[in-house]
């Protein structure tokens, strides 16, 4: 006896996800949903800090030659994704680029997607890779949000380094998520969607559990 699927058809679901991606309500749920974990642990519903990092990964022959490119440090060539967390490990908000876009030229659009997305936000925290003129084009671009670098002290052994390990462990919860251990879509927007995604299960189980 064949036993019918409980999921609806595929083109009903691919078409509210397009919907959701394309309005943007996809971002306006986790948003609700991070306020309300924030709330849960006695934060204020908006975070005045954050930290940024990135991540590259390999992308799967359906992504386009024009948005992939090749990260020569981490000898991969696919895309990377660009993370703002608050200081508790939940998504502010995300870009997808090509992995050959350093850090700091990445951090610019990033930073203006954070401004819009937290207005409130006055400090964010980096690694050194976004070290140079960066951080006085923050100070001038951006009025009352001031970009500090958390520097390793010690290169020759492991540390856990203050801030950074929280946007660490964001990323690492991000790629437990089969769609998002590689780059597997044919829009940047597409896989921005499937970080959200993933990150509103992370608060729903928070959420629930309380």
């Amino acid at each position: 006896m064949r036993c019918r699927s409980t999921f609806p058809a595929w083109p009903t679901v691919y078409r509210f996800f397009r919907r959701w991606r394309d309005q943007g309500l996809l971002a306006v749920l986790h948003d609700r949903l991070r306020r309300a974990v924030r709330g849960t642990l006695g934060r204020s519903p908006d975070p005045t800090a954050g930290v940024v990092d990135s991540q590259s990964l390999r992308a799967a022959e359906t992504v386009g030659r024009s948005r992939r490119g090749y990260d020569a440090g981490k000898k991969i060539d696919g895309t990377k994704r660009h993370i703002a967390v608050d200081t508790i490990g939940l998504l502010l908000t995300v870009l997808v680029a090509a992995a050959d876009l350093h850090d700091r030229d990445g951090a610019g659009p990033l930073l203006q997607r954070l401004r819009t997305a937290c207005p409130r936000i006055a400090l964010v925290w980096a690694d050194a890779g976004y070290t140079g003129r960066l951080v006085s084009w923050v100070a001038e671009t951006f009025a009352g949000l001031r970009l500090q670098i958390v520097k390793r002290t010690d290169k020759h052994r492991f540390q856990v380094l203050p801030r950074r390990w929280v946007v660490e462990r964001t990323l690492a919860w991000i790629t437990r998520r089969r769609r998002c251990v590689r780059d597997y879509e044919r829009r940047a927007d597409t896989h921005e969607a499937m970080v959200y995604w993933a990150l509103t299960v992370v608060m729903t189980r928070r959420l629930a559990h309380r």
